[in-house]
């Protein structure tokens, strides 16, 4: 790719879009050949084409970022530089594997590279924190209007945010990809660097290690939703 002025492309993650809910999850294999078309046209010199990946990519791997630092600006500096990152190592990217697993391995090694070097780190509420819920429930049921369930709503999505806080962020990671993203194993280890095995046996710890931080709330809670209690009793 030739070296061009990195301000003239559009590599602004766009704040005011990432909180909104993402459409489904994973992506098609006409989607991965839309993105290597992107790929090519930036390497050639398209500014626009790397724009209309940041626009695909951008809640994601903002997700991604939240999920292991837990902290709202330091994740939009991470999304944006894993952008900036990105587009200025087009040239290495030869299309083997997906560009976005390569996009997000790239934001995975940032977002651990900055939580090494930051000592202390204040608490965010998570706003992807209701993806969590719903993957763990296995219910696509809608919030209602009704104050109550609002508030057990609230309550759980606190609890669920304190729970995420405590895991290792290796942990928070691989439940990132796996319940909010919906990578295979194979997308996984892609990411992350690491063999098929040993993502499920991260995972596997990593999803023991949130129920088991998640089962005071649910052994003591009158309203907890029957799906969550399953997750977490398997009963």
């Amino acid at each position: 790719m030739n070296e061009q002025d990195e301000e003239s492309v559009d590599l602004d993650v766009n704040r005011e879009a990432v909180p909104a809910k993402q459409e489904g999850r994973g992506v098609s294999e006409e989607e991965r050949a839309k993105d290597l078309s992107l790929v090519e046209a930036s390497k050639n010199g398209d500014r626009q084409a790397f724009g209309k990946l940041v626009e695909r990519y951008q809640r994601r791997v903002y997700a991604l970022a939240f999920g292991i630092l837990r902290q709202r600006e330091d994740a939009w500096d991470v999304a944006q530089e894993a952008f900036v990152k990105a587009y200025r190592n087009l040239d290495r990217f030869e299309g083997n594997a997906a560009f976005y697993t390569w996009l997000y391995r790239i934001a995975y090694n940032l977002s651990i590279d900055t939580l090494r070097e930051k000592s202390r780190r204040d608490s965010v509420g998570f706003q992807e924190t209701r993806k969590i819920e719903e993957a763990m429930e296995r219910q696509g049921t809608q919030p209602s209007g009704d104050p109550d369930e609002t508030a057990q709503r609230k309550e759980l999505a606190s609890v669920l945010e304190a729970a995420m806080a405590k895991l290792s962020e290796k942990h928070r990671a691989i439940i990132v990809l796996r319940e909010i993203e919906g990578l295979s194993y194979e997308e996984m280890a892609e990411v992350l660097g690491i063999s098929k095995g040993t993502v499920m046996s991260r995972l596997f710890h990593a999803r023991q290690n949130l129920q088991a931080l998640l089962m005071p709330y649910v052994n003591q809670g009158e309203n907890v939703p029957a799906n969550l209690r399953v997750a977490v009793q398997g009963v």
